[in-house]
């Protein structure tokens, strides 16, 4: 996807674009760019690793977990930071695939106040994880267990993390070739699970 006369932004240009491996980041004027990383970065569910510490944050039940409650206000929440690729037009085209029904937010409350959570795009057994943000200790990485968690009860198989950062790497995130990441990516696509 380059060269000088790119078609519109918008929510089936997204589609298809994950379909091939490829994810659009918003530039500060504007712009969107493309990529699809080699290594990528992904989470293998049999590999995924919590911490006891998180664990037992977890079973305490400090954060109230929902789902799709207030997707827009995390994706700014997550926008809310000093360098950011989430610019106006990312989040008009996935508010619009969530209201499709395939764009999914995971957010944690602190008393009843969101406090954490992360967002994404399901498309067949795939889920492919944009961002994630938490403004208490702990609120972002409870939204994650929990993701995963529910990926694995319906079915997905692949969660798509993109890059690799030490957040990530906490949870054992792992590094696969594109070529592998395209040939699990194709095997996912082609069930059918349901994110909600």
């Amino acid at each position: 996807m380059s060269g000088n006369a790119q078609p519109p932004f918008s929510k089936e240009l997204v589609i298809s674009a994950y379909c091939q491996g490829i994810f659009p980041m918003g530039d500060d004027d504007g712009t969107i760019s493309w990529y699809s990383p080699d290594p990528r970065c992904i989470f293998d569910f049999e590999l995924f690793h919590v911490s006891s510490r998180l664990r037992r944050t977890i079973r305490q039940g400090i954060y109230d977990v929902r789902i799709n409650t207030c997707f827009e206000e995390v994706m700014w929440a997550c926008a809310d930071r000093e360098s950011t690729w989430i610019n106006q037009e990312i989040v008009r085209v996935y508010v619009e695939l969530h209201e499709l029904g395939l764009a999914h937010s995971v957010e944690t409350f602190f008393e009843d106040k969101l406090v954490g959570g992360l967002y994404g795009v399901s498309l067949g057994g795939a889920f492919m994880g944009e961002s994630m943000f938490f403004r208490r200790t702990d609120a972002s990485k409870v939204a994650l267990v929990y993701l995963v968690e529910r990926l694995k009860e319906r079915g997905f198989i692949l969660l798509d993390t993109q890059y690799d950062n030490k957040h990530l790497a906490s949870f054992n995130s792992q590094l696969i070739a594109r070529k592998e990441y395209l040939a699990r990516l194709s095997r996912a696509l082609e069930l059918d699970c349901r994110f909600d």
